[in-house]
Formats: structure tokens, sequence, C-alpha cells
């Protein structure tokens, strides 16, 4: 039997990247999975077929997860697709905007970095609730950033993040009682659009040289870890922010 046979699940920011890389393995394994995306219509499709290509049954939904009535109308329709009920939330919209020193840094930058990391986990993690029966299962993606600092240029990525880390302790707190678990991830460098866009090649050749295991992770490893936090298989694990970085840091 598949670890999640019968599950329903949202995932947020699925298009492309760990999010496309996690709703895949979580279709695989069984899920119904509402798979959110914001812009990229084009990329949603693209997993969306490889979710049917693996068997798996899924829908897209548009929404801006900063917004609270978009995430409200997202879960309604997953929801309404798929029985009334959803089981596993993973809040992985986020970015990083770009990198900016403190003096570079404006009003706009910090609530626009604040709102896409920490403010659409909160109203994904709040707005669940009214759907999610004891016992399901919360993924936040967080970042190694939260437990460092970050890069150059990442400070308010890195404290959204941080912000994410702490929510997950105080919602695991919080829903324990319900026999919902609340748990994050902490990716390092992790190949994807991220990193092609916002870190320099001789960044991610420094990795290359010093990380214990001399290289970046791959979308579908973080995929993996999510999956099994997912599952029943982690039963008795809640309020860990689980590192995946290569060995990069150890907490």
């Amino acid at each position: 039997m598949k670890r999640l046979e019968g599950k329903v699940a949202v995932v947020t920011g699925g298009s492309r990247d760990i999010g496309r890389a996690v709703s895949v393995k979580l279709a695989k394994e069984g899920a119904k999975v509402c798979v959110n995306y914001c812009n990229n219509e084009a990329k949603a499709l693209e997993t969306l077929d490889m979710i049917k290509e693996v068997g798996g049954e899924a829908i897209l939904f548009k929404a801006d997860v900063t917004k609270a009535d978009e995430v409200a109308a997202m879960f309604a329709a997953a929801a309404k697709a798929f029985g009334g009920r959803i089981d596993i939330l993973v809040n992985n919209a986020g970015g990083i905007l770009g990198r900016k020193t403190i003096e570079e840094q404006d009003e706009k930058w910090f609530y626009d970095l604040i709102d896409l990391n920490f403010k659409s986990c909160w109203l994904c993690t709040r707005d669940v609730l009214a759907y999610m029966k004891d016992g399901g299962s919360i993924v936040n993606i967080s970042s190694q950033a939260a437990r460092d600092g970050g890069g150059a240029g990442s400070s308010i990525y890195a404290c959204s993040k941080a912000a994410v880390l702490c929510h997950t302790r105080a919602m695991a707190k919080e829903l324990g009682p319900r026999g919902v678990r609340v748990n994050a991830v902490c990716p390092g460098m992790i190949n994807t659009y991220f990193h092609d866009t916002f870190t320099k090649p001789e960044g991610r050749a420094a990795l290359h040289r010093s990380a214990p295991l001399r290289r970046e992770g791959e979308a579908p490893e973080v995929a993996d870890l999510v999956c099994y936090l997912a599952s029943d298989e982690s039963s008795y694990i809640t309020g860990n922010g689980v590192d995946i970085n290569g060995g990069c840091l150890f907490s």
C-alpha cells in the first residue's frame, strides 16, 4: 500500500523546483494533491502532467498565498474537489526577491519578504484547520538561512524563514492535542531556480569544495524528506526543524 493512500494534500508554490518535486512525490505515494501556483500557469501544467505520469491525481489552483481571500478560496476548492477534508499541508511558497544590504533595503522590500515567506505560512496554517481533521500533518519549508543568518544580502529572507521555524514550534504545541503534527524542513543549497538566479557560480563552487558530501542537494531529495514528515512513518515527530544540507551546518 502506498504511504499516503487516501490522503488529501495542498502544496503551495507547487509549480517548480522543490514544490513540484513535493507535489509529484506525494501524488506518487497516493495522495490527492492540490497544486498551488501564483503566476506561471505553464510550469504548473507541467507539474500536473508529471503527476499524471506517475499515476497520481491532482488539481491546480491559482492563488497568491499572501492574500487571505485567495487562501480561503484555495482550501475551499481543494476540499470540494477531494471529499471535504485536507490531511496534509506543505507551506512551500516563498523566495528571496534578490539580495540587498541593509543600507539598500526599504520598508516595501521588508514587508514583501515577510509576507511571501512568513505571512503565507501563517495564513495557510490558520485556514487549513477548518478542513484538517485530527491527525493531520503540516510541513513548512524553512531554510538553512534560518539557522545561520543566510548569505550576503539575504538578512530579511533569513529572518522570515526563522519566523517560519519558530511558528512551526508554536503550532506543534498548539495543535498537538488535536493530533496535528507540525514540522519544518531547512534546506541548504539545493539545485533550483533560487540559486541559479541569486547565487553566484563561485559561491556554488565553493560549496562543492567544502561540503562534506561535496555537492548541492536536489529537489527530489527534499521531497523525500517532506513525504516522510507528512506520512504516518513520522507519527511521533513534531515541532522539529529538520536540516537537509549535505553536512554544511549541524544543529
